[in-house]
């Protein structure tokens, strides 16, 4: 949480981090003032949408629930995901970032950091690979279902900024924030499990 305070703190004062962003975009997108991206790319900027993401949280939480007969894991994690719009829509207002390139936001929207998108795809994704985990008991499974949501949420993040749609630390702040909170909420869980020692 301290990488992501000080990153907001760098877009809040327009600190000379910020410096590192055009280069970083035109390494991903290229130095087109409004990149096209590409059908595929698109598409997968696209599984940040709230309308994918959250199913496939709500899938995970339910085959947890089944699984596991616990209810405190399926709890911290559906608060951990609602308490995204809680800090980000805020931010957004506060911070108000423009658009990269020529990317023009609609009136009333708040701003561009950090990236709901990124941190939808991130808590949502990562709250599943996390509640279906302990279900999974090869190691070689389970490696597969982590490298799995790191590429999906490293490959959505890239896409939002290789589409035009975010600066690189746009997508930055949410990894680390929603890490975070992640992290958070499964040291929770952890912690639950051992204190009872049995299912809650």
């Amino acid at each position: 949480m301290t990488l992501f305070g000080l990153l907001t703190w760098q877009e809040a004062v327009h600190g000379p981090l910020l410096a590192l962003d055009p280069s970083l975009r035109t390494a991903v997108a290229g130095a087109s003032v409004r990149p096209a991206g590409s059908p595929f790319g698109h598409f997968v900027a696209d599984l940040g949408n709230p309308q994918i993401a959250l199913p496939v949280l709500g899938l995970a939480l339910a085959f947890a629930w089944w699984r596991g007969r616990r209810w405190r894991p399926v709890v911290a994690y559906a608060l951990t995901m609602a308490a995204i719009p809680l800090i980000v829509t805020p931010l957004k207002a506060a911070i108000g970032r423009d658009g990269p390139g020529s990317l023009t936001l609609t009136p009333g929207y708040p701003g561009l950091y950090p990236s709901g998108h990124a941190a939808t795809a991130t808590l949502a994704y990562g709250a599943a690979t996390l509640l279906v985990l302990p279900f999974v008991r090869r190691t070689a499974a389970r490696r597969l279902l982590v490298a799995a949501a790191v590429l999906l949420n490293a490959g959505v993040g890239v896409a939002l900024v290789y589409c035009g749609y975010h600066w690189p630390l746009d997508v930055l702040g949410s990894w680390l924030l929603c890490g975070a909170l992640l992290t958070g909420a499964a040291l929770a869980v952890r912690g639950i499990r051992s204190s009872s020692g049995s299912p809650g």
